[in-house]
C-alpha cells in the first residue's frame, strides 16, 4: 500500500485501528483463522474457535471462545482483544452487535466472490503490519484464478447440483460465494434463481432436469464415498465427492481451492 492507497475498510465500511504488532486477535471465521496464520501472525492470535482447525498443530496453544454461532462472550472478554474478526454468514448479528460494546474494532468481513480475497488480504495486511504478506497471497490469487478461468474457458459449461446437507436435501443458490468459486472453472449451480441462499429442495424438483453432474461437500454435512451411490439412485446423474473446503473457505485457501477445482475439473473432463 502507498501513501496514495485508500484506506482499507471492513464490509460495512468502517475503519479500524491499524496496531500492527501490538494487536490482540480472536478471530470467529475459521478460513480467516488459517488465513492470519499464514500471514505469519500466530503470536498475536489469542483466540479462536473450535471450528478454527487449520494449521492444527499451531493452532493447539490458542484458546477457543465457542463456536461460530454459539460464542463465549465472557471468554472473549477475558482475552482482552483489540480486534475481533467476524463474518456475516457465519456469525450472528446479535454477537458481532454484542461484542462491540467491550472490542475496540470488530472487524466485519463479507467475501461474496473469489475475488474479494484481494481486498480481505489488503485489510489484514493494513490492520497488522503484514502488507508484503499480503500483496504475495495476492498475485497468488491472481495465478489461481487465471488457472481456473483458463479451464472454464476451455470446457463446455457444466450444470451442477452442489449438496451441503441431506435429510433435509439441500443446495447453494447462486449468490453464494461457492457458487461463484465453482463458476470459476465453468461449474454453474442449479437452481438458477432459487428464494433462499441456502435452499432445501425434493428429487422431483423440475429444475434438476438441467443438471448435468452432482457435487457432494463434505462440509457442513460430511458426505462421504458411502453417499456417492445413495445420491447416483436418487438422480441418474454422475456424482463426485468434493473437499468443501475448496469452494467455502476463502482467506489464503481460497488459493489452493481454485487450484483444485481446476484439476478436479480437467480430470473429470477427460
Amino acid at each position: 500500500m502507498t501513501a496514495s492507497d485508500p484506506i482499507p475498510v471492513d464490509a460495512l465500511g468502517q475503519r479500524h485501528a491499524a496496531l500492527g504488532r501490538d494487536a490482540r486477535i480472536v478471530c470467529l471465521v475459521p478460513s480467516i483463522t488459517e488465513l492470519l496464520c499464514d500471514l505469519g501472525l500466530i503470536d498475536q492470535l489469542v483466540g479462536r474457535t473450535g471450528f478454527c482447525i487449520h494449521p492444527r498443530e499451531a493452532l493447539r496453544a490458542v484458546p477457543k471462545v465457542g463456536g461460530t454461532k454459539d460464542v463465549k462472550l465472557e471468554r472473549i472478554r477475558e482475552l482482552a482483544p483489540t480486534h475481533v474478526i467476524v463474518n456475516i454468514d457465519e456469525n450472528p448479528r446479535a454477537v458481532a452487535e454484542a461484542l462491540a460494546d467491550f472490542v475496540p474494532n470488530v472487524v466485519v468481513t463479507h467475501p461474496c466472490v473469489p475475488e474479494d480475497n484481494h481486498a480481505l488480504y489488503r485489510l489484514m495486511g493494513h490492520l497488522f503490519a503484514c502488507a508484503p504478506a499480503a500483496a504475495a497471497l495476492s498475485d497468488s490469487l491472481t495465478a489461481a484464478l487465471a488457472e481456473a478461468r483458463a479451464v472454464g474457458a476451455a470446457l463446455p459449461a457444466e450444470r451442477v447440483l452442489y449438496l451441503i446437507w441431506r435429510e433435509p436435501w439441500m443446495t447453494v443458490s447462486r449468490d453464494t460465494y461457492i457458487a461463484a468459486t465453482l463458476a470459476a472453472v465453468g461449474w454453474h449451480t442449479e437452481p438458477a434463481a432459487a428464494g433462499e441462499r441456502y435452499p432445501a429442495f425434493d428429487w422431483q424438483a423440475p429444475w434438476l432436469a438441467g443438471v448435468s453432474r452432482v457435487l457432494l461437500s463434505t462440509e457442513p454435512y460430511r458426505f462421504q464415498d458411502k453417499h456417492v451411490a445413495e445420491v447416483a439412485a436418487l438422480c441418474g446423474r454422475p456424482v463426485q465427492l468434493i473437499d468443501g473446503e475448496w469452494t467455502s473457505w476463502y482467506g489464503s485457501r481460497a488459493i489452493a481451492g481454485l487450484r483444485e477445482l481446476a484439476r478436479l475439473r480437467r480430470a473429470l473432463a477427460a
